[in-house]
Protein backbone atom coordinates (compact mmCIF):
# COMPACT_ATOMS: atom_id res chain seq x y z
CA UNK A 1 0.00 0.00 0.00
CA UNK A 2 1.70 3.42 -1.06
CA UNK A 3 2.24 5.85 1.59
CA UNK A 4 -0.94 8.47 2.08
CA UNK A 5 -0.34 11.71 3.54
CA UNK A 6 -3.79 13.21 4.36
CA UNK A 7 -3.62 17.18 5.63
CA UNK A 8 -4.81 17.99 9.58
CA UNK A 9 -4.02 21.77 9.09
CA UNK A 10 -3.56 24.28 6.21
CA UNK A 11 0.10 24.99 7.94
CA UNK A 12 1.38 22.25 9.08
CA UNK A 13 0.63 17.90 10.17
CA UNK A 14 -0.21 15.49 8.26
CA UNK A 15 -2.03 12.05 9.04
CA UNK A 16 0.22 9.06 7.62
CA UNK A 17 -1.51 5.84 6.47
CA UNK A 18 0.03 2.97 4.46
CA UNK A 19 2.57 1.85 6.62
CA UNK A 20 2.67 -0.52 9.61
CA UNK A 21 5.28 0.82 12.48
CA UNK A 22 5.06 -2.58 13.98
CA UNK A 23 6.37 -4.28 11.00
CA UNK A 24 9.99 -4.37 9.07
CA UNK A 25 10.58 -0.89 7.26
CA UNK A 26 12.51 -0.71 3.76
CA UNK A 27 14.74 2.12 3.66
CA UNK A 28 13.10 4.04 0.83
CA UNK A 29 9.41 3.61 3.27
CA UNK A 30 11.29 5.66 6.02
CA UNK A 31 13.14 7.98 3.38
CA UNK A 32 9.36 8.74 2.48
CA UNK A 33 8.60 9.34 5.83
CA UNK A 34 11.03 11.35 6.85
CA UNK A 35 10.53 13.57 3.50
CA UNK A 36 7.38 14.73 4.73
CA UNK A 37 8.46 15.08 7.87
CA UNK A 38 10.85 17.73 6.71
CA UNK A 39 8.25 19.42 4.99
CA UNK A 40 5.07 19.57 7.32
CA UNK A 41 6.80 19.43 10.47
CA UNK A 42 4.20 17.30 12.59
CA UNK A 43 3.16 13.00 11.37
CA UNK A 44 0.05 11.84 13.20
CA UNK A 45 -0.07 7.75 12.77
CA UNK A 46 -3.00 6.12 13.78
CA UNK A 47 -4.10 3.00 14.64
CA UNK A 48 0.01 1.51 15.35
CA UNK A 49 -0.20 -0.50 18.84
CA UNK A 50 3.70 -0.33 19.58
CA UNK A 51 5.76 -2.03 22.09
CA UNK A 52 8.43 -0.34 23.02
CA UNK A 53 11.15 -2.32 21.47
CA UNK A 54 9.00 -1.67 18.19
CA UNK A 55 8.74 2.30 18.98
CA UNK A 56 12.40 2.23 19.77
CA UNK A 57 13.19 0.52 16.34
CA UNK A 58 11.56 3.58 14.16
CA UNK A 59 12.73 6.35 16.54
CA UNK A 60 16.40 5.14 15.70
CA UNK A 61 15.73 5.53 12.22
CA UNK A 62 15.56 9.35 12.88
CA UNK A 63 19.28 9.42 14.74
CA UNK A 64 20.77 8.95 17.90
CA UNK A 65 17.96 8.34 21.26
CA UNK A 66 18.16 10.65 24.18
CA UNK A 67 18.15 9.75 27.21
CA UNK A 68 15.86 11.09 29.70
CA UNK A 69 17.42 12.21 33.47
CA UNK A 70 15.33 11.47 36.03
CA UNK A 71 14.34 15.18 36.39
CA UNK A 72 11.59 14.82 39.74
CA UNK A 73 13.58 12.18 41.81
CA UNK A 74 10.77 9.67 42.24
CA UNK A 75 11.27 5.82 40.71
CA UNK A 76 11.05 5.73 37.27
CA UNK A 77 8.87 3.53 35.50
CA UNK A 78 10.12 3.26 31.88
CA UNK A 79 13.52 2.85 30.87
CA UNK A 80 15.59 6.39 30.35
CA UNK A 81 15.41 5.97 26.25
CA UNK A 82 12.14 7.17 27.38
CA UNK A 83 9.91 9.91 29.08
CA UNK A 84 7.00 8.85 30.59
CA UNK A 85 4.32 11.08 30.15
CA UNK A 86 1.87 9.71 32.27
CA UNK A 87 0.29 9.77 35.63
CA UNK A 88 1.65 6.30 37.05
CA UNK A 89 4.07 5.69 39.65
CA UNK A 90 6.92 3.02 39.28
CA UNK A 91 4.64 0.27 40.14
CA UNK A 92 1.66 1.20 37.48
CA UNK A 93 -0.49 3.19 39.89
CA UNK A 94 -2.28 6.44 39.76
CA UNK A 95 0.18 9.08 41.51
CA UNK A 96 -1.51 11.96 44.26
CA UNK A 97 -1.70 15.19 42.33
CA UNK A 98 0.15 16.87 44.34
CA UNK A 99 3.41 14.18 43.88
CA UNK A 100 6.68 15.32 43.40
CA UNK A 101 6.12 13.75 39.87
CA UNK A 102 2.82 14.74 39.24
CA UNK A 103 3.86 18.73 40.25
CA UNK A 104 6.85 18.17 37.96
CA UNK A 105 4.87 17.30 34.73
CA UNK A 106 2.70 19.87 35.20
CA UNK A 107 5.04 21.58 33.38
CA UNK A 108 4.10 20.17 30.28
CA UNK A 109 1.27 22.60 29.93
CA UNK A 110 3.89 25.02 29.29
CA UNK A 111 4.34 26.19 25.49
CA UNK A 112 7.89 25.09 24.85
CA UNK A 113 10.36 22.35 22.90
CA UNK A 114 11.59 20.06 24.56
CA UNK A 115 15.30 19.77 24.96
CA UNK A 116 16.02 23.47 23.78
CA UNK A 117 17.93 23.54 27.81
CA UNK A 118 20.37 20.86 26.18
CA UNK A 119 23.35 21.72 24.70
CA UNK A 120 22.85 19.60 21.80
CA UNK A 121 19.26 20.43 21.49
CA UNK A 122 16.55 17.17 20.07
CA UNK A 123 15.77 16.64 16.14
CA UNK A 124 12.16 15.65 16.87
CA UNK A 125 10.00 13.95 19.15
CA UNK A 126 7.90 10.24 18.88
CA UNK A 127 4.94 10.29 21.02
CA UNK A 128 2.85 6.75 21.76
CA UNK A 129 -0.31 7.00 23.83
CA UNK A 130 -0.65 3.25 25.46
CA UNK A 131 -3.60 4.57 27.72
CA UNK A 132 -6.23 7.66 27.65
CA UNK A 133 -8.39 8.97 29.91
CA UNK A 134 -12.27 9.22 28.99
CA UNK A 135 -12.05 13.04 28.06
CA UNK A 136 -9.13 15.74 27.87
CA UNK A 137 -5.73 15.17 27.45
CA UNK A 138 -5.22 16.48 24.32
CA UNK A 139 -1.77 17.94 23.07
CA UNK A 140 -1.74 21.46 21.23
CA UNK A 141 1.25 22.06 18.34
CA UNK A 142 2.16 25.40 17.53
CA UNK A 143 4.23 26.08 13.44
CA UNK A 144 7.15 27.88 14.38
CA UNK A 145 7.77 28.53 10.80
CA UNK A 146 4.49 29.92 9.71
CA UNK A 147 4.76 32.26 12.33
CA UNK A 148 8.00 33.74 11.86
CA UNK A 149 6.85 34.04 7.99
CA UNK A 150 3.59 36.30 9.11
CA UNK A 151 5.89 38.50 11.49
CA UNK A 152 6.11 42.03 10.07
CA UNK A 153 9.58 42.41 8.08
CA UNK A 154 11.01 45.18 10.52
CA UNK A 155 9.89 42.62 13.87
CA UNK A 156 11.99 39.72 11.28
CA UNK A 157 15.10 42.40 11.52
CA UNK A 158 14.98 42.97 15.25
CA UNK A 159 14.55 39.41 16.15
CA UNK A 160 17.11 38.37 14.01
CA UNK A 161 20.30 37.65 15.60
CA UNK A 162 19.09 37.66 19.23
CA UNK A 163 20.41 34.85 21.81
CA UNK A 164 17.87 33.77 24.67
CA UNK A 165 19.39 31.42 27.46
CA UNK A 166 17.32 28.04 27.71
CA UNK A 167 16.57 26.44 31.44
CA UNK A 168 14.82 23.80 33.28
CA UNK A 169 15.11 25.30 36.20
CA UNK A 170 13.20 28.38 34.85
CA UNK A 171 10.30 26.87 33.18
CA UNK A 172 9.73 24.52 36.36
CA UNK A 173 9.82 27.77 38.28
CA UNK A 174 7.36 29.03 36.07
CA UNK A 175 5.10 26.76 38.17
CA UNK A 176 6.68 27.02 41.34
CA UNK A 177 8.67 23.73 41.00
CA UNK A 178 12.24 23.96 42.91
CA UNK A 179 12.89 19.97 43.95
CA UNK A 180 15.39 18.95 41.58
CA UNK A 181 17.90 16.23 42.19
CA UNK A 182 21.30 17.88 42.85
CA UNK A 183 22.98 15.81 39.80
CA UNK A 184 20.23 17.45 37.28
CA UNK A 185 20.76 21.07 38.49
CA UNK A 186 24.89 20.18 37.60
CA UNK A 187 24.29 18.18 34.41
CA UNK A 188 21.84 20.89 32.73
CA UNK A 189 23.29 24.39 33.25
CA UNK A 190 21.29 27.14 30.81
CA UNK A 191 22.30 27.33 27.49
CA UNK A 192 21.72 29.87 25.19
CA UNK A 193 20.05 29.16 22.18
CA UNK A 194 19.16 31.85 18.42
CA UNK A 195 15.96 32.95 18.57
CA UNK A 196 15.66 32.68 14.82
CA UNK A 197 16.39 29.24 13.14
CA UNK A 198 17.13 29.54 9.32
CA UNK A 199 17.05 26.21 8.17
CA UNK A 200 19.05 24.68 5.20
CA UNK A 201 15.53 24.03 3.80
CA UNK A 202 15.00 27.43 3.25
CA UNK A 203 12.29 27.99 5.65
CA UNK A 204 13.26 29.72 9.20
CA UNK A 205 11.15 29.96 12.37
CA UNK A 206 10.84 31.09 15.68
CA UNK A 207 12.45 28.80 18.11
CA UNK A 208 10.74 29.93 21.56
CA UNK A 209 9.89 27.71 24.23
CA UNK A 210 8.93 28.51 28.31
CA UNK A 211 12.48 27.13 29.01
CA UNK A 212 13.68 30.61 27.32
CA UNK A 213 14.43 32.68 30.21
CA UNK A 214 16.00 35.84 29.04
CA UNK A 215 17.54 37.56 26.24
CA UNK A 216 21.01 37.66 26.19
CA UNK A 217 22.50 41.35 26.51
CA UNK A 218 19.86 42.49 27.08
CA UNK A 219 17.78 43.36 30.59
CA UNK A 220 16.17 40.62 32.07
CA UNK A 221 12.24 42.14 32.28
CA UNK A 222 12.61 43.58 28.34
CA UNK A 223 13.64 40.30 27.30
CA UNK A 224 11.25 38.52 29.02
CA UNK A 225 8.56 41.03 27.91
CA UNK A 226 9.91 40.15 24.47
CA UNK A 227 9.28 36.40 24.96
CA UNK A 228 6.11 36.62 26.16
CA UNK A 229 4.89 38.20 23.18
CA UNK A 230 6.50 36.17 20.38
CA UNK A 231 4.59 32.94 22.20
CA UNK A 232 1.69 34.83 22.61
CA UNK A 233 1.71 35.70 18.68
CA UNK A 234 3.19 32.20 17.97
CA UNK A 235 0.09 30.08 19.40
CA UNK A 236 -2.92 32.15 17.80
CA UNK A 237 -5.22 29.89 16.36
CA UNK A 238 -4.25 29.79 13.03
CA UNK A 239 -0.74 28.61 14.18
CA UNK A 240 -2.27 25.89 16.07
CA UNK A 241 -3.35 22.14 15.60
CA UNK A 242 -4.84 20.15 18.51
CA UNK A 243 -4.43 16.77 18.61
CA UNK A 244 -7.02 14.65 20.57
CA UNK A 245 -5.38 11.34 21.68
CA UNK A 246 -6.49 7.61 20.92
CA UNK A 247 -4.93 4.63 21.82
CA UNK A 248 -2.75 3.00 19.54
CA UNK A 249 -1.29 7.13 18.57
CA UNK A 250 1.97 7.62 17.30
CA UNK A 251 2.41 11.80 16.63
CA UNK A 252 5.99 12.45 15.21
CA UNK A 253 7.23 16.14 15.88
CA UNK A 254 9.76 18.26 14.94
CA UNK A 255 11.48 20.45 18.01
CA UNK A 256 13.41 22.60 15.78
CA UNK A 257 10.33 24.32 14.46
CA UNK A 258 7.25 23.75 16.25
CA UNK A 259 6.14 24.10 20.09
CA UNK A 260 3.46 22.06 22.15
CA UNK A 261 1.82 21.83 25.70
CA UNK A 262 -0.55 19.15 27.18
CA UNK A 263 -3.91 20.07 27.80
CA UNK A 264 -5.53 19.21 31.34
CA UNK A 265 -7.27 16.21 32.25
CA UNK A 266 -8.93 14.25 35.15
CA UNK A 267 -5.74 13.05 37.10
CA UNK A 268 -8.08 10.12 38.76
CA UNK A 269 -7.79 8.61 35.80
CA UNK A 270 -4.90 6.76 33.88
CA UNK A 271 -3.05 8.70 31.36
CA UNK A 272 -0.03 6.43 29.80
CA UNK A 273 1.89 7.72 26.65
CA UNK A 274 5.48 6.82 25.68
CA UNK A 275 7.56 10.14 23.77
CA UNK A 276 11.44 9.01 22.53
CA UNK A 277 13.20 11.96 21.58
CA UNK A 278 16.25 12.34 19.12
CA UNK A 279 18.98 14.54 19.53
CA UNK A 280 19.81 17.14 16.56
CA UNK A 281 23.73 17.72 15.34
CA UNK A 282 25.42 20.67 16.92
CA UNK A 283 26.60 23.26 14.34
CA UNK A 284 29.55 24.84 14.97
CA UNK A 285 28.10 28.07 15.10
CA UNK A 286 25.99 25.99 18.27
CA UNK A 287 29.16 24.77 19.50
CA UNK A 288 30.76 29.03 19.69
CA UNK A 289 27.17 29.91 21.48
CA UNK A 290 27.67 27.11 24.34
CA UNK A 291 31.08 27.91 24.93
CA UNK A 292 30.01 31.82 24.96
Amino acid sequence: MPLNLKPLHPLFVVEVTGVDLTAPMSDEEFHEIHEAFERFSILVFRDQPLSDEQQLEFTKRFGPIETAPNYAGNALRLRNEFTDISNLDSEGNVVDPEDRLARYNLGNQLWHTDSSFKAVRAKCSLLSAREIPESGSATQYADMRSAYEALPDERKQQVDKLVAEHSIAHSRSLIGFDSFNDDVAKSLPPVPQRLVDHRENGRSNLYLASHASHIVGRPVDEGRSLLAELIEFATQEQFVYTHDWAVGDLVVWDNRCTMHRGRPYDMSQRRALHRTTVSDVKTPFDAALVQA
